[in-house]
């Protein structure tokens, strides 16, 4: 089997993936997506398998889509990229699949964004429907502070910012929880907590910090079924403990996973790259 690595930086994630791979015998070539040169009008590859790692949201999506027309098996697939990267689709498909999430609101227009919001209580959450490290994320405190980031929304240039994601404000108890889903199988989870630093937000990117989550059969059973709602693959599964029990808010499609091995005793990387042998040779 021929197989490849497909990133955009050759960050911690991407050399422990490499170097799990090589322990395993398999020597992953590096594909770095700013230098992928792409015949649109004839996909082709020379390779069977790709682990697609790229950090660019718009490359992840065109590339696997590219590779598997051209015959590549892609992991995870472009479907799962595209639907958990927009979380106006994820948050709707997980809903439909009866995942307890929380409420949300889409609408397209301040005085529509207004209204939907009027029908959740306050604080409230915004959120951009494309995005990660919980960047423009932001606790709404007032129907003032609403308008004003309506009204910021509104100046930026790209259509997506005017799609306005209003989301109920789930009291949790300062973290939230990412679990690991490889294959049909939650193998580990942390507790992301938050820091003065990091404020209200859990994100380790913004500052949060990692500990060892204990998964108990009814978060590892909730973490597999939403992330079979994107298909088979490997995912990161964020969840929030509320007053009601686990609550999913979002699947991610490309998970971090370096600030997690030492809190979990989980060889993440050494699962992720097991999973993508066996499935690529299935």
């Amino acid at each position: 089997m021929r197989a490849a690595i497909l990133y955009t930086i050759l960050n911690p994630e991407n050399k422990l993936l490499l170097e799990a791979a090589k322990a395993r015998g398999l020597e992953l070539e590096r594909l770095v997506d700013s230098e992928v040169q792409l015949e649109i009008t004839n996909p082709q590859t020379d390779f069977d398998a790709i682990l697609q790692r790229s950090s660019s949201y718009a490359r992840t999506l065109y590339t696997s889509f590219y590779y598997e027309q051209a015959g590549a098996f892609v992991c995870n697939p472009y479907a799962a990229h595209h639907l958990c990267g927009d979380k106006f689709l994820a948050s709707t498909l997980l809903a439909k699949a009866g995942i307890p999430t929380p409420r949300t609101f889409g609408a397209f227009t301040p005085d529509s964004a207004t209204k939907a919001a009027s029908s959740l209580p306050l604080p409230l959450v915004m959120k951009p429907v494309f995005g990660s490290w919980a960047r423009m994320v932001h606790k709404i405190q007032s129907r003032e502070a609403l308008e004003a980031e309506l009204e910021n929304r509104e100046e930026m240039g790209h259509a997506f910012q005017k799609v306005y994601y209003l989301q109920e404000h789930i009291d949790k108890p300062g973290r939230d929880i990412r679990a690991f889903v490889v294959g049909n199988e939650c193998i580990g989870a942390i507790y992301r907590n938050a820091t003065e630093k990091s404020g209200w937000i859990t994100n380790t990117g913004r500052g949060g910090t990692a500990t060892n989550c204990p998964v108990t059969p009814e978060m590892g059973e909730l973490a597999v079924r939403a992330a079979n709602v994107f298909g088979e693959g490997i995912y990161g599964v964020d969840m929030m403990e509320s007053g009601s029990g686990l609550v999913v808010h979002e699947v991610n499609h490309t998970t971090e996973f370096r600030n997690s091995i030492a809190p979990t005793g989980v060889d993440i990387p050494g699962r992720m790259i097991d999973y993508f042998i066996s499935r690529a040779k299935r």
